[in-house]
C-alpha cells in the first residue's frame, strides 16, 4: 500500500524522533521542517500541502536507482542532487520505504561525523 502525503510526511518524523541524538526546527522557513543529528541535516520535511514531501541523503548509487525505479522519487529539491532525494507520495511509497530512507540518511550522516560527536548517535 502507498503512503498518502501526510502519512509519508508524519512515517518520516517519527523515524527520526526514534533515533538517538536528534533535534529539528524550522531553521530556514516556516514550511521546511529540518531534522539534524550533531547540528547535521540528515530529514526535510516540506509542510506545504500542495507539495507534500521529504528529502533525505542517500548513497549516490542507490539514488539513482530510487529516481529510476519510482516516478515519485526526484533527486533533492534543495540540496546537492547527488547525495539527495525527494520523495512524494505515490505507487510504491511505502512506509517501510519511508522509514528506511530516514533511517540511512541519519546514518550516512552520523558515519561522516567526527568520532567525539558520535556519542548519543547510535
Amino acid at each position: 500500500m502507498s503512503a498518502a502525503g501526510d502519512r509519508l510526511q508524519d512515517t518520516a518524523r517519527k523515524a527520526a524522533l526514534a533515533l538517538p541524538g536528534v533535534s529539528h526546527g524550522c531553521p530556514f522557513t516556516p514550511q521546511l521542517d529540518v531534522y539534524k543529528v550533531a547540528g547535521k541535516v540528515f530529514l526535510i520535511v516540506t509542510d506545504d500541502p500542495g507539495e507534500q514531501i521529504i528529502t533525505v541523503k542517500c548513497d549516490p548509487e542507490l539514488a539513482r536507482a530510487y529516481v529510476y525505479g519510482y516516478a515519485s522519487i526526484t533527486p533533492g529539491r534543495y540540496l546537492d542532487k547527488r547525495h539527495w532525494i525527494s520523495i512524494g507520495p505515490g505507487p510504491g511509497i511505502t512506509e517501510h520505504l519511508v522509514t528506511d530512507a530516514v533511517e540511512d540518511s541519519y546514518d550516512l550522516v552520523v558515519k561522516r561525523l567526527p568520532r567525539r560527536d558520535r556519542t548519543g548517535a547510535r
